[in-house]
């Protein structure tokens, strides 16, 4: 039981110097790699045409804007 405890407030320990590690250089974070930034690669999908599904998606939040749009014009305040 002694060993879990310990490792526990090892590991508490840990987190907490991160945090205030984090707080006090005001980084972001990030991984090793540089993420998608580092390749020069924008977004997560980098096609020039959209694939179907966003298409429908793109689409779908059209239509929802539209009614969004309609329910704004003829809300009674």
């Amino acid at each position: 039981m002694s060993t879990f405890i310990l490792a526990f407030c090892f590991f508490l320990l840990m987190v907490l110097a991160m945090g205030v590690g984090y707080i006090f250089q005001k980084k972001s974070i990030s991984g090793s790699c540089g993420g998608l930034g580092a390749l020069g690669v924008e977004k997560a999908c980098d096609c020039p045409e959209p694939c179907d599904r966003k298409k429908a998606r793109m689409e779908r939040e059209a239509a929802r804007e539209e009614k969004l749009k309609e329910w704004k014009n003829n809300q009674i305040i």
